[in-house]
């Protein structure tokens, strides 16, 4: 079957390794304009492509004797690309990092050690986050007291750090 360039093409992908029904998706205009701007803008070149145009600018004062229009132009060209540019990267962050995200829960559900209750953290409220935060903080300072009282025939903080943390909050919380 051939498709005509007019009709969408449509890409089959999968969710995660253990989704065994792929999903469809429709590649998306805005998605790739705003991922290669980004990445256009980003490069040395645009900086340099920004910077001869600044320059351009600030040469051509004297021949329109720094007259009010001559800012209003730097100014309004400025501001108009600042604003647009701020919603392409910011979608395109916002992607990459759900991307990053659904990559790590699927690690964390992978890994058998790993807790489950950290998958979608980053859903939890500000008061709970500062809860676990304060958690972790405990444990790292248990485990750096441990280590200091420890001889070196015990196990060291390096053998602390690779047991995994969702092992290390069930021995909290059977001890609390």
């Amino acid at each position: 079957m051939k498709i005509s360039k007019t009709e969408p093409r449509l890409v089959v992908a999968r969710v995660s390794s253990a989704d065994p029904v792929p999903r469809v998706r429709r590649p998306r205009r805005f998605q790739h304009f705003a991922q290669g701007t980004a990445r256009a803008v980003g490069s040395p070149w645009a900086f340099c492509v920004a910077l001869g145009l600044i320059v351009a600018w600030a040469l051509l004062g004297p021949v329109f004797h720094f007259s009010d229009t001559w800012q209003l132009v730097i100014n309004t060209s400025t501001t108009i690309i600042t604003f647009l540019m701020v919603f392409l990267i910011q979608h395109t962050q916002n992607r990459d990092t759900e991307g990053l995200r659904l990559k790590l829960d699927e690690l964390i559900r992978a890994v058998d050690s790993a807790s489950n209750d950290f998958i979608e953290l980053e859903d939890l409220d500000d008061e709970e986050l500062a809860k676990l935060h304060l958690k972790f903080q405990q444990l790292r300072e248990q485990s750096r007291a441990q280590h200091q009282t420890t001889s070196s025939s015990e196990p060291s903080f390096r053998d602390e750090a690779k047991r995994p943390a969702s092992a290390t909050l069930a021995a909290d919380k059977n001890c609390s």
